[in-house]
């Protein structure tokens, strides 16, 4: 079954401090007020999920289909994932480290303990 933004909503609350809010007035996901991961309304739509450039890389060069960019995130730390060809591990694992890339030191250390 495809993912859906209720999916991507449930696992981020599972993250200290999520809360759910609007970037670029479409549905976001944030932590210290900065967001993680937005529901893009976009043409291309997809979800934009923060990340290293190297993480970024690594996505596209995997040649899941699931993963994708455009020219307006060239040079930039978020890759886009079609929620309807992402695996469910793989979303949870990269919402965690988009989590981590936006959360306080306090937080992240209080997480891993």
């Amino acid at each position: 079954m495809p993912l859906t933004w209720p999916d991507v909503v449930a696992i981020g609350l599972s993250l200290p401090e999520v809360e759910e809010s609007t970037s670029y007035r479409t549905p976001a996901l944030k932590v210290n007020g900065k967001s993680f991961a937005r529901l893009r309304d976009e043409a291309e739509g997809g979800l934009v999920v923060m990340c290293s450039l190297e993480e970024k890389d690594a996505l596209l060069a995997s040649g899941d289909s699931a993963y994708y960019t455009t020219p307006h995130y060239d040079g930039y730390g978020a890759i886009l994932i079609d929620l309807a060809e992402a695996d469910p591990d793989q979303l949870r694992e990269l919402l965690t480290e988009a989590w981590r890339l936006k959360a306080s030191a306090k937080l992240r250390k209080a997480h891993d303990e």
